[in-house]
């Protein structure tokens, strides 16, 4: 079966989002509960003030089961900004477009409202998204150590600018 991709809450969402990326970046970063706790909390806040006017989630799913998630934050929407976040593709389904499908999903999602700029946190290393986001016309702007997700690594900001 073909890996769909869809907009909108789902339940289990949360839980199965947070739990792709706790696992995922244990084993590749060795983050631990304050990165699980901060993903689940944060999400959730996220979701319970929701407005499909500003926000977009996007879920990657194969037989019914989440694979990958994407979400604009439109929090900041008066400012003609957002905030991408949440993006994870699995093991499973990694390598086979999924993910640029998203990033383009969220990205057109913010052209539509006219976002002047995206921004997103991560961090170094992590080449295939840095990748992706470069595709998709992000820029790094800034680079410092830091711990916000439990462990210290170079944290990045990149940018996106509307031309």
């Amino acid at each position: 079966m073909a890996v769909t991709i869809a907009k909108g809450y789902v339940p289990g969402c949360i839980g199965r989002v947070t739990e792709l990326h706790a696992l995922y970046y244990s084993r590749h970063s060795g983050f631990g509960l304050p990165f699980e706790a901060k993903v689940a909390q944060e999400m959730a806040e996220f979701c319970s003030r929701y407005n499909d006017e500003r926000d977009g989630l996007w879920l990657a799913r194969l037989d019914e089961r989440i694979h990958g998630s994407i979400l604009i934050d439109g929090l900041h929407a008066s400012q003609k900004e957002a905030h991408l976040r949440w993006f994870i593709v699995s093991d499973e389904i990694r390598g086979s477009g999924v993910g640029s499908a998203l990033i383009s999903a969220a990205m057109d999602f913010c052209r539509s409202k006219g976002y002047v700029r995206v921004y997103l946190w991560t961090f170094a290393g992590l080449h295939a998204a840095r990748h992706l986001y470069e595709k998709a016309g992000f820029e790094l702007v800034s680079q410092q150590r830091g711990a916000q997700w439990g462990v210290e690594v170079d944290e990045q900001r990149f940018e996106y600018k509307q031309p």
